[in-house]
């Protein structure tokens, strides 16, 4: 019997998609299971096993503590961060547990090489693994009380002078705002973005930047958060980029939503303002991972961005991420203004976010001409903690002329 050789190559075709479709989801379960794994384990042997003693029903109560966690963890951050259908509370669930287990695995590795290290000088005795266990649980709930507090109040605010030669005298002390990464979110933060506003507006600003990172959900679900920001007052100017989290929350009608709030969204485009018969170009990005959303118009575009403006004028950028300062250096812009690192929020991540950025947070030089300020976040994203991280509100002032 004749085989066409052609139909059975389609069939197999989509037989090979299929097995290699369910490697791939094998492979990401593999990987799940191992991150839950190692998130749980230092826990259970710190506070339960690692000489402890404790009696069987307290063992066993904690192990199916972290059991319970690690299964339902995925599920809940599934559920709580769809894109179309949030589900808040279960975000609240999952981010706010996350925050405490990644918490307590830093306080029991700590507390690890501590035991250790007791053991090691004869101290301790017996009882050692038992104050070494409550020690932890002393300490992560310490940091948490803390994290907690320092994530949920209005930030204070960071003062510093930027310098920029070819800055215009007229300008001479122009008073930038900038904002970064407020993330509205599952936890109803109305009260704190009015907060955040008033902080602002006391501040007397000539321009107002939000970097990015708005909301994560839509301009619907998070229109109480958000509606704040049409209060900010500023003299020249207030301007907004997207952040990689618009392109999971409809960033197009992230830009719609602030330009009704008032706001002008440099959506790969420029403006000028003028001060003192001087000009400043302002310009803005969208994120690097904007054309990967398949959003038409929507890239990181800086021939665009600048597309007529003066070349000998002085130029602000508003790129999202600090890694868009190389393409910013090699443009000759004097100052890139970003958010994204959050200024690691919870340590240590930031040995985690170095690999993925040139700077966590501050003022850098990069190039013969191009400064980069990086925020460390007005807000905060998930765990609903910042741990040796502040937020903050950024007040730069820009300076004309060479020095300092």
């Amino acid at each position: 019997m004749a085989t066409d050789s052609r139909s059975t190559g389609r069939a197999e075709a989509p037989a090979r998609g299929a097995t290699g479709g369910r490697r791939r989801a094998g492979r990401r379960v593999a990987v799940l299971v191992g991150v839950l794994v190692l998130l749980c384990l230092p826990p259970w042997w710190t506070l339960l096993a690692a000489g402890t003693d404790w009696p069987l029903p307290v063992v066993a109560a904690g192990t199916a503590v972290l059991l319970a966690w690690a299964v339902g963890f995925p599920f809940l951050m599934v559920r709580g961060h769809r894109p179309r259908s949030r589900d808040d509370r279960a975000a609240r669930i999952a981010d706010t547990s996350l925050g405490v287990v990644w918490v307590l695995w830093t306080c029991s590795v700590l507390g690890a090489l501590a035991d250790l290290l007791l053991a090691a000088a004869g101290v301790g005795g017996a009882g050692r693994a038992r104050l070494v266990a409550a020690a932890v649980v002393l300490l992560a709930a310490g940091v948490l009380a803390r994290g907690h507090h320092e994530a949920m109040r209005v930030p204070r605010v960071r003062r510093l002078d930027v310098r920029l030669p070819r800055l215009g005298a007229g300008l001479d002390g122009t008073r930038v705002v900038l904002l970064a990464d407020t993330h509205y979110g599952p936890i109803d933060r109305a009260a704190w973005s009015a907060g955040v506003t008033e902080a602002v507006n006391a501040l007397d600003a000539d321009v107002v930047v939000h970097a990015g990172d708005i909301a994560d959900g839509t301009p619907v679900q998070r229109r109480a958060q958000a509606a704040p920001l049409g209060a900010v007052r500023a003299r020249l100017a207030r301007v907004y980029v997207t952040g990689n989290h618009e392109y999971g929350s409809e960033a197009q009608g992230w830009l719609d939503r602030m330009a009704e709030l008032g706001w002008e969204a440099l959506h790969n485009r420029h403006l000028v303002v003028e001060r003192g018969g001087d000009a400043l170009v302002l310009a803005g990005v969208d994120d690097v991972t904007a054309e990967s959303s398949g959003l038409p118009g929507h890239r990181a575009d800086l021939a665009g961005a600048l597309a007529g403006a003066d070349p000998d004028l002085p130029v602000l950028l508003v790129a999202h991420q600090p890694k868009y300062v190389p393409h910013a250096a090699a443009a000759g812009i004097d100052l890139q203004l970003s958010g994204h690192t959050h200024g690691s929020q919870i340590w240590p991540f930031r040995y985690l976010v170095r690999l993925d950025q040139p700077v966590v947070r501050g003022l850098s030089r990069h190039g013969e001409r191009t400064w980069l300020y990086t925020s460390g976040g007005t807000g905060f994203w998930g765990p609903p903690f910042r741990v040796f991280a502040p937020s903050e509100i950024t007040l730069l002032t820009l300076r004309a002329g060479e020095g300092g």
